[in-house]
């Protein structure tokens, strides 16, 4: 059995950016990450010691995105998979997502977005 966690569109209020008024002005950022466990323990004993607790995933990635700086949303969106990784045994793969709305390009769009994926294969 596979289990895939989504968490979807939290945003955070970062200084991650190449140009200097970005690391000092800061701005919204907004994350997906999406993990995938073969956890068959979760499923079966519905206890919280055996899954993957996402209210202490939400904060991990606050915690980076608030609190660390990147000049890249890749090298963002890489730590964030890597540090998931490393703090929860049971996620086999991670995708993290990251959405930047205000971007030095002249013209109508949305946001940019960065797609990461780390495994443990």
């Amino acid at each position: 059995m596979m289990t895939k966690i989504l968490i979807s569109n939290v945003m955070f209020y970062g200084f991650h950016g190449v140009y200097e008024y970005e690391r000092e002005q800061g701005q919204r950022f907004y994350f997906d990450v999406e993990m995938q466990t073969s956890n068959d323990e979760a499923a079966d004993t519905d206890e919280l010691d055996h899954a993957v607790d996402y209210i202490s995933v939400y904060q991990l990635v606050k915690d980076v995105a608030e609190h660390k700086r990147f000049s890249l949303l890749e090298a963002l969106s890489a730590h964030i998979g890597d540090q998931i990784l490393a703090t929860y045994a049971t996620v086999g793969e991670v995708t993290v997502r990251v959405r930047k709305p205000s971007v030095p390009i002249a013209g109508p769009i949305d946001f940019v977005q960065v797609e990461t994926t780390r495994s443990r294969r």
